[in-house]
């Protein structure tokens, strides 16, 4: 199978992290994994995904930085899977630059 894309998954959770590269490999794309924003921002430049699965809590610093981050160099796509659930972070994250906003937990189908 030829692969779609290569997806960046920056989360610090090992066992979602896991669960979202099997379903990610399971229908065609490449996953990296990451586990905190220092690495992102390295793999980011020099492995130029074609779209980021980002948690906000990371380990290092906060994921609402790291979008901040990515837009002042470029428009890939940003996707926040995360267990925040209000609407000012969803707001924030989405004026941030992020292109959608997950909530943890999530299905197979919603991802």
């Amino acid at each position: 199978m030829a692969v779609k894309g290569k997806v960046l998954i920056v989360e610090d959770d090992r066992a979602i992290c896991n669960f979202i590269r099997r379903v990610l490999e399971a229908n065609g794309y490449e996953a990296l994994i990451v586990g905190t924003g220092r690495e992102a921002i390295s793999m980011l430049a020099s492995h130029c995904p074609d779209v980021v699965i980002l948690d906000l809590g990371l380990p290092d610093m906060d994921g609402m930085d790291i979008i901040s981050a990515v837009r002042s160099w470029t428009s890939m796509p940003i996707i926040v899977v995360s267990a925040r659930s209000y609407e000012h972070d969803k707001v924030e994250a989405l004026d941030c630059g992020a292109d959608d906003f997950i909530t943890k937990p999530f299905g197979t189908s919603e991802l």
